[in-house]
């Protein structure tokens, strides 16, 4: 079985699904089946707004967002598929913090429920440092369908590490 890094805390049997799709050439029919067109997304400006909708609809009294950009920076092998800050600065006699989201420019072209797996999850770090208990029942609150749309993520990043970009 071929190294699955993206997937390896799945049971076995899930990963030999994934195996077997992969063995038989049709992980790109699994995926465009189940997602079929990219977002449309593709720009900080629509990034914050999209971010903000949901900011205003789930977290309406957490935190500010000061803003939400695609970084070209963050590697997806190395680091993770998003990032958020909170950067402090002393004005005056004030402290000033403001929370930023930064997400991986790959993801400008993917499936929206895919985005949104990753904005969800990046949110709810405004109000859940931890990826405990609470920070999965506030992304499954945000997002019902958090936990497969973050698997069938992962199914993707396979993907383009052995074939390229699907989307």
């Amino acid at each position: 079985m071929k190294n699955l890094k993206y997937l390896n805390h799945y049971p076995k049997d899930i990963i030999s699904q994934i195996q077997k799709l992969i063995d038989d050439k049709k992980l790109d029919k699994y995926l465009l089946n189940k997602y079929k067109i990219s977002h449309d997304y593709k720009n900080d400006k629509a990034l914050y707004s999209y971010a903000m909708d949901f900011k205003n609809s789930y977290l309406k009294k957490s935190l500010p967002l000061s803003k939400v950009i695609y970084d070209g920076k963050i590697n997806v092998i190395n680091d993770a598929l998003g990032l958020h800050t909170i950067i402090s600065r002393v004005q005056g006699g004030k402290l000033k913090s403001k929370n930023e989201i930064r997400i991986g420019t790959l993801f400008k072209n993917v499936p929206e429920e895919f985005l949104r797996m990753i904005v969800v999850h990046e949110l709810a770090h405004l109000k859940e440092k931890e990826h405990d208990k609470a920070f999965y029942s506030l992304c499954c609150f945000m997002e019902p369908n958090y936990h497969q749309f973050e698997f069938d993520l992962r199914v993707y990043l396979t993907y383009m590490d052995l074939y390229g970009k699907l989307y």
